[in-house]
């Protein structure tokens, strides 16, 4: 098979397969609440009521030293009007050290079987000391050990050493339970825009934005086209 046919096969492939099958939720833009955080909570709960798989899971986009795009899955730990939208990482790993060069991200949430698209902007701080070390106490015993190792994404020579590694942590934390990993941290996005993207199968989709122009200012609410 020639390369043209490769790669007509794959797009056909591709546009065969199905999308927004549904039976997709009904959403009215007119019954939005004027705090955002509420409408997010309202579609997390219908996807978790759906049995949508890890519903909290979301897609955290950066930029480098370089200007380039990054991205990755991460867990929304919090969520409120108040303090924002809150997930944690190593600060030594590069998606924290993209966050302490340009601290202003997007989050993006997708849950197909809803049809539904959420994404957050806005600028990200690092919370306190005592906050950040809360949110590692709360890990798993093993995502504690890893965390404590602070080597994320650098190279690793084979798997036994990695696990050679995360056995020596785990003892390490089994004699010291209260230990912290130092570069653990907990940050909180603060949005100044939140998207509601609920797909139609018609693909005539129904967008809602929320805008401000300052952390503490009131939301705004605009229909977008499709």
């Amino acid at each position: 098979m020639s390369e043209s046919e490769r790669t007509g096969s794959v797009r056909e492939w591709l546009r065969g397969l199905e999308v927004f099958a549904g039976p997709l939720p009904e959403f009215d833009p007119a019954n939005a609440p004027g705090e955002p955080v509420e409408l997010f909570l309202w579609w997390l709960a219908e996807a978790v009521e759906a049995g949508v798989p890890e519903p909290h899971a979301m897609t955290l986009s950066t930029v480098d030293a370089l200007g380039e795009p990054n991205a990755r899955m991460l867990i929304l730990k919090n969520v409120d009007a108040v303090e924002g939208w809150q997930f944690a990482a190593h600060a030594e790993s590069p998606k924290g050290r993209q966050l302490a060069d340009r601290p202003s991200v997007a989050l993006t949430f997708y849950w197909p079987g809803q049809g539904r698209q959420v994404r957050v902007r806005g600028a990200v701080a690092p919370e306190s000391a005592d906050r950040s070390a809360a949110d590692y106490l709360a890990r798993s015993d093993t995502a504690r050990a890893e965390a404590l190792l602070g080597c994320q994404s650098r190279h690793l020579s084979s798997l036994e050493e990695r696990d050679l590694a995360v056995k020596e942590s785990l003892a390490r934390i089994e004699r010291e339970p209260g230990l912290v990993a130092e570069s653990w941290t907990l940050y909180t996005l603060v949005p100044t825009e939140i998207e509601f993207w609920q797909a139609d199968a018609s693909r005539i989709h129904t967008r809602v934005r929320y805008e401000r122009d300052e952390p503490d200012s009131i939301w705004q609410q605009h229909l977008l086209w499709p």
